[in-house]
């Protein structure tokens, strides 16, 4: 794993971490402070590393801690200044903004950013995008990222039995009844466009309703706000599109990175915003779709982003090597 040259320009960093085979040992979240030790008894905060092990299911234990593991990382590789040595990790602390979205800040006074991350993390996998150099020397200006993760089959099982469960106590049912049940994080034209979706397989509508769920929850996290913003309703994804899945010559632990999307129609209370928005939308493996969101003053910088860019795939040994190098 090289260490990435910063620039004065922006780049892009789009990762990923499978940690589905990680520490097979460990079948309870308790396990991981001996088999995972090397992760987090040395490379994580006292707060960080009880966040992790707070977790009661140990498959999301493992993802908190590789999620933690590639912020740290990312400002490591990308948060130093131009021709300068990565930052130590020792020295990669996080804070929250205003927000509580994880940030790094290069001074005390915490006005610069020289590296801006989201992560995300869903059904074993933990995405990360990040943005970092510019104009700016000292930090990066102007540009926000977002990104989310979805898996329409991780819960497949109890979203097939709702849709085919009869809600006796509201008028509607089946599909038009699992639709609303979300209605309060949806506008109100994508709930119509849900409900008439030109299909009657279910599987086919799930994976059209979590594209959608995963271009609203990057565009939100984009702007740094959550899923309780007070705007959602006036955010449209109008007509989305969903990326085809892959062909069945794709294994289920398969990390192909297929088909995109790239040209969205979107409306925010009333006014297109799709042009000046830089979103991609794919599909990773069978079980898994990505979105990144990237924003920018001035536009033209998010939207030369490379967001169509195959995703890295981390490695936890290589991520662990590059943390305990000596500084």
């Amino acid at each position: 794993m090289d260490v990435l040259a910063p620039s004065f320009r922006p780049i892009l960093v789009p990762w990923i971490v499978d940690t589905r085979s990680l520490w097979p040992e460990a079948t309870q979240t308790r396990q991981l402070s001996t088999v995972a030790s090397r992760a987090l008894a040395a490379l994580l905060t006292d707060e960080e590393r009880a966040g992790v092990l707070k977790y009661f299911h140990v498959r999301d234990a493992k993802m908190a801690l590789a999620s933690q593991l590639l912020k740290h990382l990312i400002v490591a590789r990308c948060g130093h200044a131009k021709g300068s040595n990565p930052v130590p990790w020792h020295k990669t602390v996080l804070s929250r903004d205003t927000h509580g979205k994880p940030v790094y800040y290069s001074d005390d006074s915490k006005t610069k950013q020289p590296v801006v991350f989201n992560v995300s993390h869903q059904a074993g996998l933990v995405v990360l995008v990040a943005a970092y150099g510019g104009n700016d020397p000292g930090g990066i200006d102007g540009i926000d990222v977002g990104i989310d993760v979805v898996s329409p089959t991780e819960r497949r099982t109890r979203d097939l039995q709702m849709i085919a469960e009869a809600d006796t106590a509201s008028p509607l049912s089946g599909w038009p009844h699992f639709v609303d049940v979300h209605a309060d994080v949806l506008a109100r034209s994508e709930v119509r466009y849900l409900e008439n979706l030109p299909t009657h397989d279910n599987d086919e509508r799930l994976r059209a309703f979590y594209a959608l769920w995963c271009l609203r929850e990057a565009y939100v996290k984009m702007t740094g706000e959550a899923l309780l913003a007070e705007w959602l309703g006036e955010l449209e994804f109008k007509g989305f599109q969903v990326p085809k899945a892959p062909g069945p010559d794709k294994t289920k632990n398969s990390l192909h990175q297929g088909d995109m999307v790239t040209k969205h129609d979107i409306q925010f209370r009333g006014a297109s915003v799709g042009d000046k928005v830089n979103i991609c939308l794919r599909s990773v493996g069978v079980d898994y779709m990505v979105c990144t969101a990237v924003r920018s003053t001035p536009t033209e910088t998010a939207l030369a982003l490379p967001t169509t860019d195959a995703f890295e795939v981390l490695q936890m040994d290589d991520i662990l090597d590059f943390a305990e190098r000596p500084t």
